[in-house]
């Protein structure tokens, strides 16, 4: 036997792969193509094991020498590629030289779509970009897409099976154009998808309203909250301002935060109020108005607290009452109206709050203790309330009492006003009642009673000198009594005039004339004066008589016939002082006479003595006794003349004839008496 021994034969493998260079994704075909090494013959079989350098890529079994494997994972970059035959019963393996492969990225294309669209504002839109490799190109790209709206960029998202999505709320309304940017990865080169253009309309919204508290009370402050929420699909914040209302009445307006908008107030009046919240939108939301809510509003409770000052006072003094209308907590404001103040339960006055305060002033509380009260009347908002008691102590006002005299000097006589006034002493006020009493030193002169707080007291007897004069107020009850300084009134002496009349006047001589000097005071003098008036004629002393009742009279009948001037001269006394009366000329006439004339032995006889005797005598209301001579005629015949001697004239004649002789007396009078003739004597001879 000859041993042949045949052994393996050699084999190459040769590496194609294509295409080359290719794109990621690409199906890259690698053919090793194994051939037998002469003088080695054959077809090898078995399999080829294709490596990306020490990378297994995978497995192929040949056939008619050939082997193949398609892969499209090879990442981009040079790949040293190399096929590794692992031979068979035949065949030794062999390893072909590095292919070399070059994978660029591969181009992509990015699809983008927004929904929904169009949108609400808020609405959520989902972006979803779709990145595709462009053929031959292959795989699914990784990595991020950015979203832009126009140039701004909105996010990113990560792809997941060539597909990223961006959720936002956040587009404002409008239109918008917006793109979706692949930036690309190892494997695959970014893109920008066509715009696609989202339509964002406003977001409807509502607006829900509450206050609170609610029910409340007058000042009370109740908040208004209005709750501005998008309408869904629509979502985000509202902004903008939000308007409330009291029915058709603005009260105010609030800026929504965190689509919450608030306002507070105080001044809802008492009652039932329709409230509502109307937003007014914005760019991104419509407005929209909340559904009624109604407040009511009560009464405000409220306190009253009073004060009286000064306290304690005195009677007159003005005392301040003082109430204070407050709210009682929640309730709030001012109260309005008025507060009628009262003495226990007698009203003092009412007057109206300002500021919540009322004062009432007062000086008519009488002395002692006073229980006042203020009573708040309410009004539309708040209830009425009444303060604690206020207990006013009032005491008696202390006076002062001034005096005044007049007129002062003074003159006797004349009537001495003295006038009181009593006055409350400060803060004291009011007018004093009741009496004062006047003295003169210690002498009680008259008691006034006391009128608009002034007493009087008229005297005209204080004596001529200086008088120490007071007035003492005996208080009432409202009042302390007191005393005056002392008034000093000086009383001087009262002129006097002196009257001087004489009667009758004219008069004859022997009538009796009476002179009455009436003695008065000078006003404002008065009272009667007293003491003794001189009558005078020229110089002469006529005589000195007492005043009676202001009146002194001097009866002379001895003035002669004439022109006589008289004068009373009043000589004074301890309270007056004297005075000379103007002149009284008294006119004197002669007094008239009567003659009367006998004649003795009558008949008689031839020489004979007869004796004629003339009487003569004044004719009343003349009186005295004439003096001078009488002429005796026997008919036109004188027959002598006799003087007269105690108004007697005789005439002895012895010379009348025999017969019948008419005999007459002619007295031719004198100084004080005028002439007269005797009637007819007849004489018998």
């Amino acid at each position: 036997m000859d041993t042949q021994t045949v052994n393996q034969a050699a084999t190459t493998t040769a590496l194609t792969s294509a295409p080359d260079p290719s794109v990621f994704g690409e199906a890259k075909t690698l053919t090793a193509t194994v051939a037998a090494v002469p003088p080695g013959a054959g077809t090898p079989t078995g399999t080829v094991s294709f490596f990306d350098g020490a990378t297994l890529l995978g497995t192929g079994t040949l056939s008619g020498g050939v082997a193949t494997f398609t892969t499209s994972t090879l990442s981009v970059g040079s790949h040293p590629l190399t096929a590794v035959y692992s031979g068979d019963t035949n065949f030794t393996g062999s390893t072909s030289p590095v292919d070399t492969q070059t994978v660029n990225q591969a181009a992509t294309a990015t699809a983008l779509t927004s929904a929904p669209d169009p949108s609400v504002f808020g609405q959520a839109k989902t972006l979803t970009a779709t990145v595709t490799a462009v053929p031959p190109g292959a795989g699914t790209p990784t990595g991020t897409v950015s979203f832009f709206d126009g140039a701004t960029l909105l996010g990113t998202g990560t792809l997941s099976g060539g597909v990223a999505t961006f959720t936002t709320s956040a587009l404002s309304v409008g239109s918008h154009l917006l793109t979706a940017v692949y930036s690309g990865d190892t494997d695959f080169t970014g893109s920008t998808s066509p715009v696609d253009t989202q339509t964002v309309t406003q977001s409807a919204t509502t607006t829900a309203l509450t206050s609170a508290p609610d029910p409340s009370v007058f000042g009370e402050a109740k908040t208004l909250t209005a709750t501005v929420a998008a309408v869904p699909p629509g979502a985000g914040t509202p902004t903008g301002t939000v308007s409330f209302f009291d029915g058709a009445t603005l009260l105010g307006t609030g800026t929504l935060s965190g689509g919450v908008a608030t306002f507070t107030t105080s001044t809802l009046s008492v009652g039932s109020h329709p409230l509502t919240a109307v937003y007014s939108g914005d760019t991104n939301f419509t407005g929209s108005t909340s559904p009624v809510d109604t407040q009511t509003v009560t009464q405000a409770a409220t306190t009253t607290a009073l004060t009286s000052a000064p306290d304690p006072s005195v009677f007159g003094q003005a005392k301040t009452l003082t109430a204070t209308v407050a709210a009682v907590p929640p309730g709030a404001g001012t109260p309005t109206g008025t507060v009628s103040f009262f003495d226990g339960a007698t009203l003092l006055g009412t007057t109206t709050l300002s500021g919540g305060v009322a004062t009432f002033t007062t000086s008519t509380l009488s002395v002692g203790s006073h229980p006042l009260t203020a009573v708040y009347n309410g009004d539309t908002d708040f209830t009425g309330s009444t303060s604690p008691v206020d207990t006013q102590t009032v005491n008696q006002a202390a006076t002062t009492t001034a005096l005044t005299s007049a007129p002062d000097p003074s003159v006797f006589g004349e009537a001495k006003t003295l006038t009181a006034t009593v006055a409350a002493v400060s803060p004291g006020a009011g007018t004093p009642t009741g009496t004062v009493s006047f003295f003169d030193g210690a002498t009680l002169l008259g008691t006034g009673t006391l009128s608009g707080g002034v007493a009087t007291f008229t005297t005209s007897a204080l004596s001529v000198g200086s008088h120490p004069l007071t007035a003492v107020y005996s208080g009432d009850t409202d009042f302390t009594g007191s005393t005056s300084p002392v008034d000093t009134q000086t009383v001087t002496q009262s002129a006097t005039t002196t009257a001087l009349t004489s009667a009758p006047d004219p008069s004859v001589f022997g009538q009796a004339k009476t002179l009455t000097a009436t003695v008065a005071a000078v006003p404002p003098g008065a009272g009667t004066p007293t003491g003794t008036v001189s009558f005078f004629d020229g110089a002469t002393l006529l005589g000195t008589t007492t005043l009676s009742g202001g009146v002194a009279t001097f009866t002379t009948s001895t003035l002669g016939a004439g022109s006589h001037p008289l004068t009373a001269v009043y000589n004074g006394d301890t309270n007056f002082t004297g005075s000379t009366s103007p002149v009284d000329t008294q006119t004197v006439t002669q007094a008239a006479t009567t003659t009367a004339l006998t004649s003795a032995p009558d008949p008689s006889v031839f020489g004979q003595a007869k004796t004629l005797t003339a009487t003569v005598t004044a004719v009343p209301p003349g009186a005295g006794t004439p003096t001078g001579t009488v002429s005796f005629f026997d008919g036109a015949t004188l027959l002598g003349t006799g003087t007269l001697s105690g108004g007697v004239a005789t005439f002895t004649t012895s010379a009348l004839s025999v017969g019948s002789h008419p005999l007459t007396a002619v007295y031719n009078g004198d100084t004080n008496f005028t002439g007269s003739t005797s009637p007819v004597d007849t004489q018998t001879v």
